[in-house]
C-alpha cells in the first residue's frame, strides 16, 4: 500500500511536467491504477484484516475522491483534445 499510495504523487508530479495533453492524460491514467490499487489495499485491511477504525474509512473515501476528481480532468482533456 505504501508503494501504490506514494506513487499516486509521483504520477502527480511527472503529469505536471507532461510535455502533451496526450502524455498528461497518459500520466494521470497511471495515477488512477494507482490510486485504485491502494483502495483495493484499505479495503483488504477493512474487510480481510477486521480492521474497523474510523481513519481507514475516511482514506479509503478520500482515496474515491481523488480517482473522482481525476477521472473528470482526464475525460475535460480528452474532450478538449478530440
Amino acid at each position: 500500500m505504501i508503494r501504490s499510495g506514494t506513487s499516486v504523487a509521483s504520477h502527480t508530479r511527472e503529469a505536471s511536467r507532461a510535455r502533451s495533453d496526450a502524455e498528461f492524460c497518459s500520466k494521470i491514467n497511471g495515477l488512477l491504477q494507482e490510486a485504485d490499487e491502494t483502495q483495493l489495499w484499505l479495503e483488504l485491511l477493512a474487510d480481510d484484516c477486521q480492521i474497523d477504525d474510523p481513519e481507514l474509512s475516511a482514506i479509503h473515501r478520500e482515496a474515491g475522491e481523488i480517482i473522482a476528481i481525476f477521472t473528470t480532468i482526464v475525460s475535460k482533456v480528452r474532450r478538449s483534445i478530440s
